[in-house]
């Protein structure tokens, strides 16, 4: 208890715990360690400063609070004579590892008052760095400076490395790890799926499970981390191998008894939707006890992409009953299905719903959706004053959208505008070349397709050849 209230530091503890989620009441709590005499220089001690910076940083992403606020705790900490200790910093690094400058001062204050040697602070300023993008100058020096790092510094380095991209290392570090558990494999896993390295990952995955140096072999249980990131990797991947090994995730999930979460749910709702194994979607779809946005949107994905739009439609209209706020990859997936279905009164209505009455802001992909909407329905004047209202430039996913339904529909004449809008975005589209070439050939038109064949030419841009595959022992054989 400080000096002249009546609050101890274990009601602040309390009351910062139960509204870390609601700014306002955040603010009226510091306004009363204010207003205490909590802060000020005569009875300024840590605690307080490190309950409200980390309260901050938990506050929710959409809230008005500055990101810089912690820092901002942390100036008017040290001005009261506030003593910072390994508490302090942990948090501060969070909240400064997008910005390289300010992970450096920090490190300074840790070196100053000696704390580096503390595994927790340690550990904050190896992540803090990696994802400055400053890993060779800095991180490894204080992976370095650490002596004998424990299994959590040998973790985070690993989490470091494969967030540089830099996976040779990181694979090489990790074989090198003499102590590895759960964590270190989900680690590597999740660095592997992010660098595109899918099948990688699943071979990862396989090494986790047939792991003996494995701390937790005796005690082996896999924890949601590990297999949303499996299971997203086997998404992936193409063939039936992806499907297998997803399959034999979902068989570990029943056989353990893992519940299934929104998002573990979520990771596999969307590997079956992949391979289109509707029935599998729905199952796992009712199997998740409490539904998130996120697993709705994994559905309605699903089932718009194989055509299955009435009953996506019909699930929208559940989750909305439901109380459910749908957000932009749900309005993606309903205006793909009403696109592909051609309902295009009902797909108008909602893409206008969604920025009147859900404030959602339309993304590329959005406008590519309306256009294409139109578009099927030989509407091409809306769809091309739908592209002239469009807040920024369309992509060629867009003039893309608009290619397709004039193919479709045979306007030959909209194709060579269509051509001339690729050819400004540049050649990275060959395949919508190679289409507008072949519409001319349709048409009869040879000399137009002869001189695409020569703007192609001119332009380096190369018809992409056509292969297959086949997997067999995970190898694919061309």
């Amino acid at each position: 208890m400080w000096r002249g209230s009546p609050y101890s530091y274990a009601q602040l503890e309390r009351l910062l715990q139960n509204h870390f989620s609601a700014p306002r009441r955040l603010f009226q709590v510091h306004a009363l360690l204010l207003t205490s005499g909590a802060l000020s220089a005569s009875a300024a001690t840590a605690f307080p400063y490190n309950c409200l910076i980390h309260a901050h940083l938990r506050l929710p992403s959409t809230s008005s609070t500055p990101p810089c606020a912690p820092l901002r705790l942390f100036s008017a900490m040290l001005a009261a004579g506030a003593r910072p200790n390994g508490h302090t910093f942990p948090s501060l690094l969070r909240s400064a590892a997008a910005s390289g400058p300010a992970t450096t001062a920090l490190h300074a204050q840790c070196l100053r008052r000696g704390l580096t040697g503390d595994r927790f602070v340690a550990c904050s300023l190896l992540s803090s760095y990696g994802r400055a993008g400053r890993l060779a100058r800095d991180a490894s020096k204080v992976f370095d400076e650490m002596g004998s790092p424990d299994l959590a510094s040998s973790n985070a380095m690993l989490d470091v490395l494969c967030i540089a991209g830099d996976l040779d290392k990181g694979r090489e570090f990790f074989e090198r790890m003499t102590t590895r558990d759960v964590v270190s494999w989900t680690t590597l896993i999740s660095g592997l799926l992010r660098n595109g390295c899918h099948w990688d990952a699943v071979e990862a995955f396989r090494g986790l499970l047939a792991d003996k140096n494995n701390n937790n072999r005796g005690r082996l249980a896999l924890g949601e981390a590990t297999l949303v990131s499996v299971l997203s990797a086997c998404a992936s991947l193409d063939g039936t191998e992806g499907l297998a090994v997803g399959m034999s995730v979902h068989a570990y999930v029943v056989r353990h008894g893992v519940g299934l979460t929104a998002f573990l749910g979520t990771a596999l709702i969307d590997m079956y939707g992949k391979y289109g194994k509707l029935g599998c979607c729905r199952t796992a779809f009712q199997a998740v006890s409490e539904k998130e946005v996120c697993t709705w949107n994994a559905l309605l994905s699903a089932l718009a992409n194989h055509g299955i739009e009435a009953e996506a439609l019909v699930k929208f209209n559940m989750m909305i009953v439901g109380g459910f706020l749908p957000n932009q990859i749900t309005f993606l997936a309903l205006l793909t299905c009403c696109a592909r279905a051609g309902l295009v009164e009902i797909g108008l209505y909602w893409f206008e719903a969604m920025v009147t009455e859900y404030q959602v802001t339309p993304m590329m992909a959005h406008y590519g959706c309306v256009v294409d909407l139109l578009g099927r329905a030989g509407r091409f004047m809306d769809a091309i004053k739908t592209i002239e209202r469009m807040p920024f430039m369309p992509d060629a996913s867009v003039w893309g959208a608009l290619l397709g339904a004039s193919k479709l529909h045979g306007n030959v004449e909209l194709v060579a505008e269509i051509g001339r809008k690729l050819l400004d975005l540049g050649p990275q589209q060959s395949d919508r070349y190679v289409t507008i070439r072949n519409i001319y050939l349709e048409d009869g038109n040879w000399h137009a397709a002869t001189r695409m064949g020569e703007v192609m030419h001119e332009a380096g841009i190369k018809k992409t050849a056509g292969q297959s595959s086949v997997v067999f022992h995970s190898t694919a054989i061309p």
